[in-house]
């Protein structure tokens, strides 16, 4: 039976403008050498270096490929924080259809050009 994600990999093709977004958003950071973790709630981001990817990896690995959802508390305190983090919305509020049904959601960009989604139900 499955339960939930537990992490996600994204790449990125650099790792100091990454590492400092990440924790902007609130992640706790941690620095593998190999690879960067940022951990939230119960899950976490695994972040490999361009070029120098762990092995097993996906077939064709690209920075700017991920486009991720992550649910928060609430939206309107969440918009402060980014503002405050001097995080520019991409779009949003827009109302969007999760897992739990109807959300509203934000979107941002990581240095690496992913998408970044933020719903509340």
């Amino acid at each position: 039976m499955l339960k939930k994600i537990d992490h996600v990999v994204l790449t990125t093709a650099q790792p100091e403008a990454c590492a400092a977004f990440y924790q902007k958003l609130g992640f706790h950071f941690v620095d593998r050498g190999d690879r960067y973790e940022f951990m939230a709630g119960d899950f976490k981001l695994n972040v490999h270096f361009a070029g120098r990817e762990l092995e097993p990896k996906a077939a064709h690995v690209q920075t700017g490929s991920a486009d991720l959802c992550f649910e928060v508390d609430s939206l309107t305190a969440w918009c402060q924080q980014l503002a405050a983090a001097g995080i520019a919305l991409e779009r949003g509020p827009v109302t969007r259809h999760g897992v739990w049904g109807e959300m509203r959601s934000v979107y941002v960009r990581d240095p690496d050009g992913n998408l970044l989604e933020f719903c509340a139900y």
